[in-house]
């Protein structure tokens, strides 16, 4: 079990008992190619759930879209929809705190087959590198949301762990000084045989602008965790 850093104290040091799961890193040996194809409910146990992440995480108030992904651009850019041809495992929890809050979507296409799986991969890629590298979005009030402006600096970098290869979307998102705040995302989509595991982590944080010193090794054991877990 490991405990990523609650909200309501974000200063603290993030506590992972999971210390023997490497996080994902393109600087590893390559791990050995795995072999067979992966089904559902290995995708499916291979997921993290609310009492493995920490005591204060519990499953979002709604459910999102089946139909959807998680946003790979941030701003104001569409969730993609699911690459055609798989079936869909998915999990969501949330760790709201008096000075932030912290979300983890775990999203499993499980396909027929190698190139189904590849194909999904290769789109959703292709999306990301549509990505601009900076985008600013003035402040939003309507019936759905209040949101103070914000400047959003966007980076993809390679990953390839426990065979599983694919890329992570790092995005920083700073509030107007009038309201201080920031945003650390991570989305890493990675592909292994005949799944693309679609993994987003972010951390919400009042008052400040500055990234989490914690951030990029929770995201790491998060997504870590999982692809080690189907090998």
């Amino acid at each position: 079990m490991f405990v990523t850093a609650r909200a309501s104290r974000l200063a603290a040091t993030t506590a992972l008992a999971l210390l023997a799961v490497a996080g994902c890193s393109s600087d590893d040996e390559p791990a050995p190619e795995p072999t067979g194809l992966v089904d559902v409910t290995t995708m499916r146990g291979a997921l993290l759930q609310a009492a493995e992440i920490g005591p204060t995480w519990q499953p979002p108030a709604q459910s999102a879209d089946p139909g959807k992904l998680v946003s790979l651009c941030g701003g104001t850019s569409a969730a993609p929809t699911v690459p055609p041809g798989g079936e869909v495992v998915a999990s969501s929890f949330v760790d709201e705190g008096k000075n932030g809050a912290q979300t983890l979507d775990q999203t499993a296409l499980v396909y027929g087959d190698v190139t189904l799986a590849t194909a999904a991969h290769t789109a959703l890629r292709a999306i990301a590198d549509s990505c601009p590298p900076s985008v600013s979005v003035p402040a939003t009030v309507n019936d759905d949301k209040s949101e103070p402006g914000y400047t959003e600096k966007i980076e993809i970098k390679t990953l390839d762990e426990a065979g599983w290869k694919g890329f992570v979307v790092i995005r920083h998102k700073t509030y107007e000084k009038a309201h201080p705040g920031a945003a650390d995302t991570a989305v890493a989509i990675l592909n292994s045989r005949n799944v693309v595991l679609v993994d987003q982590y972010a951390l919400y944080r009042l008052g400040t602008s500055s990234a989490a010193s914690n951030f990029d090794a929770d995201w790491q054991k998060l997504v870590g965790t999982v692809v080690q877990r189907v090998g």
